[in-house]
């Protein structure tokens, strides 16, 4: 059974709106927002989530983390009162921090239902796998509040699905439907509300077949090359392929392909 994960960083202190759980038998770590009906995103959390990946990066015992969140809702957004009350100077890390799962070495998956407003899209937007129930809706609702999104929405959005369907979205707050969304190629998979976790379950095992040395360096080549030139995106990704070439795991992939058997990969 999981449980629960003692950090070591003074920094992060009691968690504020949110869970940390370990699952070492399956190399898994759960973030699960837990401030239910409608798990609102507080200020110092989204600090705190961020050291929380730091942490969990160079945790030797996980190799996958999971987002997700406790009831129907995975989150309305942030909390309105706290952006008033926050100085430029905090205002101007909203970005930095819920960009924690893009930054971070290991795959990162997050399980979303019901409603993801706000930063909780643009926290789900930052992961490299959106799993969605049929009852999830997307959405940046900031027009009607006289803003725009802060923390990154506006921005992967149009790197994903383009700048007309990113309008639509954000200059009229319009919610997207989780159907939609995998549609549209902001969700990974759509799946029947009943079958969320059993997705996310089945994902972190088939994660943890490949080399965590191979998952790590194809996430970075690929965030690094998003915006590059197609000549420039190539050259890296044959750099990476030398050095994987090195490896004891493509090694340990070679011998277990030719034998015919499952590798097992220790991430060296």
């Amino acid at each position: 059974m999981p449980s629960p994960y003692s950090f070591v960083d003074p920094r992060l202190g009691k968690l504020d709106g949110f869970q940390v759980e370990i699952d070492e038998a399956r190399e898994r770590a759960d973030i699960i927002l837990n401030r239910p009906p409608y798990n609102i995103v507080s200020m110092p959390q989204r600090d705190q989530l961020r050291l929380v990946f730091e942490t969990l990066d160079e945790d030797a015992r996980v190799r996958v983390i999971v987002v997700r969140s406790i009831g129907e809702h995975f989150s309305s957004g942030g909390n309105i009162g706290g952006f008033m009350e926050a100085t430029p100077e905090h205002v101007s890390k909203l970005a930095w921090n819920i960009a924690a799962p893009a930054r971070c070495a290991k795959p990162v998956i997050v399980a979303n239902r019901g409603y993801c407003f706000g930063v909780g899209f643009e926290l789900s937007l930052a992961c490299d796998f959106r799993l969605v129930s049929e009852t999830a809706l997307y959405a940046l609702p900031e027009q009607k509040l006289g803003q725009i999104p802060g923390s990154g929405g506006s921005a992967r959005l149009q790197k994903m699905i383009g700048i007309t369907r990113t309008k639509d979205i954000v200059m009229r707050s319009k919610r997207i439907p989780g159907k939609q969304a995998q549609e549209w190629g902001i969700a990974t998979e759509c799946v029947p509300d009943a079958d969320l976790e059993k997705a996310t379950d089945k994902l972190v095992d088939e994660l943890r077949t490949f080399s965590p040395l191979a998952q790590r360096t194809a996430k970075k080549l690929l965030n690094d090359t998003e915006d590059s030139t197609l000549a420039i995106a190539i050259e890296l990704e044959g750099h990476c392929y030398s050095r994987l070439r090195q490896s004891d795991d493509f090694k340990e992939g070679v011998e277990a392909f030719n034998s015919k058997r499952a590798p097992k990969f220790t991430g060296r």
